[in-house]
């Protein structure tokens, strides 16, 4: 791997900077805004952050207001100056100018950002893979097209205020500024047309940017602002926060705000774009999330509000609940979307079994004792355990009873049984007013880890991937190993050698060019960074499995890992600071994303990251 310390290096001691001169910078840009008057900046000294240069800083102003389209404009004139304040002269005609309030700091934002680094390129040298001269890095790169004299821009931040996150969005988003634009509405034909023309020149850049906030400025990374440093009280604050929108946003009826899409205030799922506006998605199993996220803001705060509302989100679960008999008596399962998967059924008795542990409330318990008949009643004779009890593409959308080897196979999932098993385990540690199921779960999970472990490899070895996914069954043998009868070295090594995976696999400090890379996993070096809260739920899974084994290095190695994993995470938090893009920033306040740049929120976006926070929050304090 490459060695980009030096690089990093200079990275940071550039945003560790007195930025003061920036922050007058956008008080005077405001006030030439305000009253039109020509900006003059001839006694400040930008010495060390930034460098003009009149062939290559274009340089834009961009002004942020919630409820309004950003209005933005650039160029680049004989000095910075002279550029301000043509930036100036054009926004103050842009036709919606009025509709911002520009003189209340803390209603209207300002950005500055300007062009650094620029070289000319070859198209076919260009790629979103390689630590190379031609990486194009989503939200750090920048792209020109040149054609005629005439140059167009995609701006670094651009990524964050358009919502993108692939390399093809970035070049469709130029294209159109372009005359091949005129030419044809096929995103595919105009690609195909600017990959053939020779009449384009091609210059990636960087850029720097900060942005008003209130009366200060704050410096952007990646168009957000930057963590370099993992600290417990941004990680308790991100929890806290961040389930205080999962209460914001829950409707009457027990569920969750879903989905939510920043940059257009719009509730509709981009995975279901054809569903109508009275008919939104909803995911019972990512419902459960929701519920499972305000009982670890419970255990940390005590505050009844949380639990109170996980409540009101489980009895919305009960609704959908429907019942059927087995051998061990009546069952009951999770029905929704004319489907009952075993993920549904597992995550709620989860979340079912954390409530009670954490309340001593039993007046779930009979809902508590159904499910795990149910979950007992998928076991297959040789250890699987079957994804659905309800398919409407198979049987008929009748209970599949009996069914067929492709039957099985088709509708198998790779995360149902480990979130089926973490109940199974939460329920036979902690469940002691049924000793007889209790004794009945454990004989039956054991088979079903055992298969898990040692027989899934083989028959489903194209659902694994290089980068350990299956959190939940990590999840799912820490709860077991608690009891000494399920401290198998097959369920252990599963664990640790994942996690020792999840960690080979994790950026280092300064083995990537970029300074926020560092915790997020990859698939293969040189991938786009993944700052992901599921996979690190099993990362900490697998800290507290090695400190309750008295693994003192491994828990220490593994607790570090953590920490950079959540430190790479906590710029996927939407707090007033970087939230500037947003239509209505009220409401995206306190989410948590999907993505470094993308502005998608989901419950389960929200829910394992904070819940990994909240694991990880009580693992030292």
């Amino acid at each position: 791997m490459l060695d980009f310390k030096e690089f990093n290096d200079k990275e940071r001691e550039f945003y560790k900077q007195d930025f003061s001169v920036i922050n007058e910078l956008l008080k005077r840009i405001r006030a030439s805004l305000l009253t039109g008057k020509p900006l003059q900046i001839s006694d400040l000294d930008f010495s060390g952050i930034i460098d003009f240069n009149p062939d290559e800083t274009l340089t834009y102003i961009t002004l942020f207001q919630s409820g309004n389209k950003f209005i933005r404009y650039g160029s680049r004139k004989s000095n910075f100056e002279a550029t301000l304040n043509r930036d100036i002269e054009m926004l103050r005609k842009n036709k919606t100018f009025p509709d911002f309030n520009v003189e209340d700091e803390n209603v209207c934002r300002i950005m500055l950002e300007y062009v650094i680094d620029r070289k000319k390129i070859k198209p076919s040298e260009l790629n979103t893979e390689h630590f190379d001269n031609g990486r194009f890095e989503i939200g750090i790169n920048g792209l020109e097209l040149r054609n005629d004299g005439v140059s167009y821009y995609y701006m670094p931040t651009d990524a964050v205020t358009l919502n993108q996150l692939a390399f093809r969005a970035v070049l469709n988003t130029l294209v159109k500024k372009t005359p091949i634009g005129k030419m044809t509405n096929s995103i595919s034909q105009r690609l195909k047309i600017l990959s053939s023309s020779k009449n384009y020149e091609y210059f990636l850049f960087r850029s720097r940017a900060f942005i008003s906030y209130k009366n200060t400025c704050l410096p952007l990374y990646r168009g957000n602002i930057l963590y370099d440093e993992f600290d417990y009280k941004t990680l308790y604050s991100q929890v806290i926060k961040s389930s205080e929108w999962l209460l914001a946003n829950m409707y009457d009826d027990g569920r969750f705000l879903y989905y939510y899409d920043c940059t257009d205030d719009s509730r509709k799922d981009h995975e279901h774009p054809t569903r109508k506006e009275d008919n939104l998605y909803y995911n019972d199993l990512r419902h459960c999330g929701g519920i499972i996220s305000l009982i670890r803001a419970y255990q940390l705060t005590s505050d009844e509000k949380y639990i109170n509302a996980a409540k009101k989100a489980i009895d919305w679960s009960i609704s959908i609940t429907k019942e059927h008999e087995t051998k061990w008596g009546k069952a009951y399962y999770a029905f929704y979307n004319r489907k009952a998967k075993l993920g549904g059924s597992g995550v709620f008795l989860v979340a079912l079994m954390q409530y009670r542990n954490f309340t001593a409330d039993k007046s779930y318990d009979e809902y508590i004792k159904g499910y795990v008949r149910h979950i007992l009643s998928r076991v297959y004779k040789n250890g699987e355990l079957l994804g659905y009890y309800i398919h409407p593409a198979f049987q008929d959308g009748q209970p599949l009873i009996n069914m067929t080897d492709e039957e099985r196979k088709a509708t198998f999932s790779f995360y149902y049984p480990g979130e089926a098993l973490l109940g199974l385990a939460l329920f036979a540690n902690h469940f002691y007013d049924d000793e007889k199921l209790v004794k009945e779960t454990r004989k039956i999970a054991k088979k079903a880890l055992d298969w898990i472990v040692d027989e899934r490899p083989e028959i489903y070895g194209d659902l694994f991937t290089a980068l350990p996914s299956d959190a939940w069954l990590m999840q799912a043998i820490e709860e077991w190993a608690k009891d000494k009868n399920f401290r198998k070295d097959n369920y252990l090594n599963f664990v640790f050698t994942d996690a020792n995976t999840m960690m080979e696999k994790m950026y280092q400090r300064d083995d990537s060019p970029y300074i926020d890379y560092e915790g997020g996993y990859y698939y293969n070096y040189g991938d786009h960074y993944f700052p992901d809260g599921a996979r690190s739920e099993g990362l900490v899974a697998a800290y507290y499995l090695a400190k309750f084994l008295g693994k003192e290095k491994l828990e220490q190695k593994l607790l570090e890992a953590c920490k950079m994993a959540a430190k790479s995470q906590f710029s996927l938090f939407n707090c007033e600071e970087n939230n500037y893009s947003h239509k209505n920033q009220a409401r995206s306040v306190n989410s948590i994303r999907f993505k470094a740049t993308r502005q998608w929120v989901r419950v389960d976006s929200i829910q394992h990251v904070a819940c990994f926070f909240a694991r990880l929050y009580k693992a030292e304090n």
